[in-house]
């Protein structure tokens, strides 16, 4: 995947936000109303600890626990082609982390400024290829 263009304009030192302005909760492969009520409380203790860092820290973090990193959308397992945000090029910066290390699956979305677009919850790592 190509880096991002507009590196300078992604604050890399101001701290990590999250939106759910574009939150798509009617996608068949990321039906929301399949998780549980702990999945919720993991989500949101995710979103707190991430929320401790900045966007440059997020970008570079390796770590098993959130598995951050970029999703390429041409990538054969990945089972959506798109995140089908129009007006925004989300799919160019477009990135997912874990909600723990082991299960609960990924939150996929978008990096704009300081700001992570989620984009779709994926509890069951529908993503790639498992729906």
């Amino acid at each position: 995947m190509a880096p991002d263009r507009d590196v300078a304009q992604d604050k890399p030192f101001s701290p990590l936000r999250f939106s759910f302005k574009y939150l798509d909760t009617a996608h068949p492969a990321f039906d929301m109303r399949r998780c549980s009520a702990g999945y919720y409380v993991r989500l949101l203790q995710r979103l707190r600890d991430l929320s401790g860092l900045t966007v440059g820290e997020f970008r570079m973090r390796r770590s098993k626990a959130t598995r951050v990193h970029r999703i390429d959308f041409a990538d054969d397992p990945v089972s959506v082609r798109s995140f089908g945000v129009r007006g925004v090029p989300a799919d160019e910066r477009a990135w997912q982390f874990s909600v723990s290390a082991n299960e609960h699956g990924r939150v996929h979305g978008f990096l704009m400024g300081d700001t992570f677009f989620i984009r779709w919850l994926d509890p069951e790592h529908n993503l790639y290829g498992r729906n």
